[in-house]
């Protein structure tokens, strides 16, 4: 390493230009895709790029923009021969449809595919509960777009996931990747889903109302280069997007500071081949951003995909590996290079930027964080009113751009790993259970069937 590197990455111990970006980028509020605040955060991931002769491209793509309108959620019971009727707080999921549906309300607890299965006809025209959690005795996660598709099949016709972590805040989260999903679904908080489930054993019926649009619109990704033009590259990607209710710090502000700040350090380097560096849009309502990257590229010339999609937000870095021996083995390598610990998930998952690429046979690293010992499971002040910058270490989001550097520098100079391929990936999921529940998202490739 020169010395203009080993400069660079003192100076990243105590650089004040991460907090300063991650200040400016969660000041602009609403960063949902296609808003006018995601366009101003393209901006400064552009001028961001700019600062380190990235020569940034804006390239523009369609999408549908989901806008956001009014919710409520009423319930009816009785209790001891008394009629008890409430309304809770709660708020609208990306890309439900408006609507006005009244039913049974049904306690899908976790929403696992077992336990709606065990709900059976009970299910048919009711409202579903489902916990955000999944814990460990229920097997691997299950991700909210599985809960809501297993829920819909089954017959359900509104449905309601409750955060399970405390402090009155309702979650949001995309039901369908970028179109209008089959029926209204709506978020409440860990204390309003106690109640509901109660509610359920009662018997009670329960009213959902949603207003909200889904409309055409336009989204844009920031697209930069570093290094020799050469053949082969390395992608690297973080979001930029945020769900329209919260500041988006940790998700994924944290994660788009971490790739600009890495991008000061890997500007000194001299690199072995080309770094594309891209802040995606619309990770949030859809991958479109990365699905409309993947478009645009020879995926054949790319020797891995970074992305950087949770680093930042705690201590210690956590490396999802997609099933790769040699991204495990490369990663785990550097880091302990630099005298940091590492914890390694192998299974792959659809649910983030990575997928456009790894379903195509690109080998992945995706950079996140390791939640600290006693922290709650599942994405904490994710998706809720209280990601915001206060949750923020700014030493965390320094030292995990050093090692995005270090990684990146040492896949562009590695030899080119194994493609994945298409059956060994299917295989995976198959193994780890995901197959069910990619069905139910839409998720699975057409291709693999």
């Amino acid at each position: 390493m020169d010395d203009d590197t080993d400069a660079a990455l003192g100076r990243a111990w105590r650089d004040d230009y991460p907090w300063t970006f991650l200040t400016r980028l969660t000041e602009l509020g609403d960063r949902m895709g296609g808003s006018p605040g995601e366009r101003k955060a393209a901006d400064l991931v552009s001028e961001a790029f700019e600062a380190v002769d990235a020569d940034p491209q804006v390239e523009p793509f369609e999408m549908h923009r989901w806008t956001r309108g009014d919710a409520e959620l009423a319930v009816r019971a009785e209790r001891d021969g008394e009629p008890v009727e409430r309304s809770f707080e709660t708020i609208a999921l990306p890309y439900s449809p408006a609507g006005d549906v009244t039913g049974p309300l049904v306690d899908v607890g976790y929403g696992t595919p077992d336990e709606i299965d065990d709900v059976g006809e009970e299910l048919a025209g009711g409202i579903a509960v489902a916990s955000t959690d999944t814990p460990p005795e229920k097997g691997r996660f299950v991700h909210r777009m599985e809960k809501f598709g297993h829920a819909a099949a089954a017959g359900a016709q509104a449905f309601v996931f409750a955060n399970h972590v405390p402090g009155q805040l309702p979650p949001t989260g995309s039901l369908k990747f970028d179109a209008e999903a089959a029926m209204p679904g709506v978020g409440v908080s860990t204390e309003t889903g106690d109640w509901l489930t109660e509610y359920a054993d009662l018997g009670a019926e329960a009213t959902v109302r949603v207003s909200a649009t889904t409309d055409r619109a336009e989204s844009r990704n920031v697209v930069g280069t570093l290094g020799p033009d050469t053949d082969e590259e390395v992608v690297v990607v973080a979001h930029f997007d945020a769900h329209d209710i919260a500041e988006g710090a940790q998700d994924n502000g944290c994660g788009i500071t971490t790739v600009v700040s890495a991008a000061r350090i890997l500007a000194t380097m001299d690199l072995d081949c080309r770094v594309r560096l891209v802040g995606v849009s619309c990770e949030e309502t859809g991958l479109m951003g990365a699905e409309a990257l993947a478009d645009s590229l020879d995926l054949s010339t790319v020797k891995a995909v970074v992305n950087v999609d949770g680093a930042g937000r705690a201590r210690n870095l956590r490396a999802y590996v997609h099933g790769h021996d040699g991204v495990h083995d490369l990663a785990e390598r550097v880091v302990a290079d630099a005298g940091q610990p590492l914890s390694v998930t192998e299974q792959p998952h659809p649910y983030s930027d990575h997928w456009p690429f790894v379903r195509a046979g690109v080998p992945a690293l995706q950079l996140h964080s390791q939640p600290p010992d006693g922290a709650e499971r599942g994405r904490g002040w994710g998706h809720t009113h209280a990601d915001t910058r206060d949750k923020v270490d700014v030493r965390d989001v320094r030292e995990h751009a050093i090692l995005t550097a270090l990684l990146v520098d040492e896949l562009a100079s590695a030899d080119p790993l194994d493609r994945v391929d298409p059956g060994t990936l299917a295989d995976q999921l198959r193994e780890a259970d995901a197959e069910r529940g990619m069905r139910a998202a839409d998720l699975w490739p057409d291709d693999w069937d």
